[in-house]
Order: C-alpha cells, then sequence, then structure tokens
C-alpha cells in the first residue's frame, strides 16, 4: 500500500512535502522569542481577542524585527492575524519583501491566509506552538509552505511549547464558552 506521501506525490505531481520537524530543532533563540509570543498572546486574551502571538527576528542574528498580536475584534479586519502583521512589520523595517534571512515564531499553526504570505515573504524559516486541527496549513490540513508547486518552501518546526500554546487557546475559548 502506497505511503499517504507517495499519494501526495502522485496528485502533486512532484515530490511530496517533508515531514514537519519537531521541536527538538528549535534553537535556544527560537525557545525565547516563543516566550516573548506567549505573552503577547496572553495580552491579547484580555483584549477579547484570539490569544495569537508572533515574532520575526534575524536568524543569523536574533535580533527581533518585529511582534504582534491578533487584532481581528479590534480592527475588524479579517488579516489581522499576529503572523501577517508581524511579517508586514519586519518587512517594512527591513525595506525589502523578501524575509529569507528571517524566522517567523508564531503560538499557532498558520492558517492558509498566512502560510500563503509566508511562502510569497519567502521567510527563511517558520516554527509555531500549538497545531490547528480546523484552520492549519502547515501540516494539520494542508501543507502549503511545502508544497512542491509554488516556488518557495519553509519546513517548519512544529509543536514548541505546543502544551502552554494550546492551554492559552483553550482556557480563551472555554471562558467565552461560559460566559454565553
Amino acid at each position: 500500500m502506497p505511503s499517504p506521501f507517495d499519494i501526495l506525490r502522485r496528485l502533486m505531481g512532484g515530490p511530496a512535502p517533508l515531514a514537519n520537524l519537531g521541536p527538538e530543532h528549535a534553537t535556544p533563540t527560537d525557545r525565547a522569542m516563543m516566550a516573548h509570543a506567549i505573552t503577547l498572546a496572553r495580552a491579547a486574551a484580555t483584549r477579547g481577542e484570539v490569544p495569537v502571538g508572533a515574532v520575526v527576528y534575524e536568524t543569523a542574528t536574533g535580533r527581533p524585527l518585529s511582534h504582534a498580536a491578533n487584532t481581528r475584534e479590534h480592527d475588524k479586519d479579517p488579516a489581522g492575524h499576529a503572523e501577517f502583521t508581524a511579517i508586514r512589520h519586519a518587512a517594512g523595517l527591513l525595506g525589502d519583501w523578501r524575509l529569507n534571512g528571517c524566522t517567523l515564531v508564531v503560538t499557532l499553526e498558520p492558517c492558509a491566509m498566512c502560510a500563503g504570505l509566508i511562502v510569497n515573504a519567502r521567510l527563511g524559516r517558520l516554527v509555531f506552538g500549538a497545531l490547528d486541527p480546523k484552520a492549519g496549513a502547515c501540516g494539520s490540513l494542508m501543507n502549503l509552505t511545502q508544497d512542491p508547486r509554488l516556488n518557495h518552501r519553509t519546513r517548519p518546526i512544529q509543536g514548541l511549547m505546543a502544551d502552554e500554546c494550546a492551554a492559552l487557546l483553550k482556557d480563551f475559548f472555554k471562558a467565552r464558552r461560559t460566559a454565553r
């Protein structure tokens, strides 16, 4: 019986995406940036936003370039995702839309919109915390960041501080259900 990757390879007409890397591949800088992203996510929750935080940093130096939390509710903006905002700010700071030398660290697996931006920004690395089985586009529902049909691919590191990231989301939505 063919493996799921063999089936994907046949369907997509090229090599199948590689499996995402696990948290053991994260660097100490990735861990520090995830801790900051979690702080941003907590702050977002206190403002009534879904608790997602993101940081973009220069991979070689560890210098943080931008950080953001979700702002969809406050800004009434469907594109108000933490990683979308952080990527745009980093590109503006660098004066270049190509972020090959940068790493994005985000508390939740990016959706299709954000995964598309990751590919289009040519991000060199992606590290995320919790999987998103309902909207995740970096391994859960699909894997846009490794789609061989696209001109740029980024192999994500998934699951960094996943339990803490997932607990933020679980607690947030539990509180919202209780408040109804």
